[in-house]
């Protein structure tokens, strides 16, 4: 009969509880997460022209801040992730295949990890652009957030 896999969340009880790292190894991890907006046309040429300003600010300067902030605050957003002093946060966007990329790094020394931390980044900067788009178009789709690659820890990840 094959193990069943247990939550780290969950306790015997069957309770939702944090996760007791304090017998870890602190080690350097980092992880890179992604997000996908399709966003149409009309958004994507007024970017390709450098036109795409709101009374908000510039849409990717803008959603790059948004991003590095939210990271900051994943563990009052997230139940149970561990408060995490962020020793590097990197938001970049651009447009590739006629779709906005938005790809966030998070780095720290801990004992625990920033998958959370990188998407949380991605997907915060990702509803900014949303946000800041909206008033041109509500056609605009959120198609993808995903972890691309985490390193530190018991195993490291690498999406193909």
């Amino acid at each position: 009969m094959k193990k069943q896999k247990q939550f780290t969340h969950i306790d015997a009880s069957g309770n939702p509880q944090m996760v007791d790292v304090s017998e870890k190894t602190a080690t350097l991890r980092t992880a890179k997460a992604r997000a996908v907006v399709k966003a149409g046309n009309e958004i994507l040429d007024l970017i390709k022209n450098n036109e795409l300003i709101t009374k908000k600010g510039p849409v990717f300067q803008t959603a790059i801040i948004a991003g590095v902030m939210a990271a900051k605050k994943t563990s009052e957003l997230i139940p149970f992730c561990h408060p995490l002093g962020l020793e590097d946060c990197k938001v970049k966007i651009h447009v590739e295949k006629g779709k906005i990329v938005i790809d966030t790094l998070a780095t720290l020394t801990a004992k625990t990890g920033v998958e959370m931390e990188a998407l949380t980044a991605a997907s915060v900067a990702a509803l900014t652009v949303y946000d800041m788009c909206k008033a041109l178009s509500h056609n605009i789709i959120i198609e993808d957030i995903k972890l691309m690659e985490k390193t530190g820890g018991k195993k490291d990840f690498k999406r193909r």
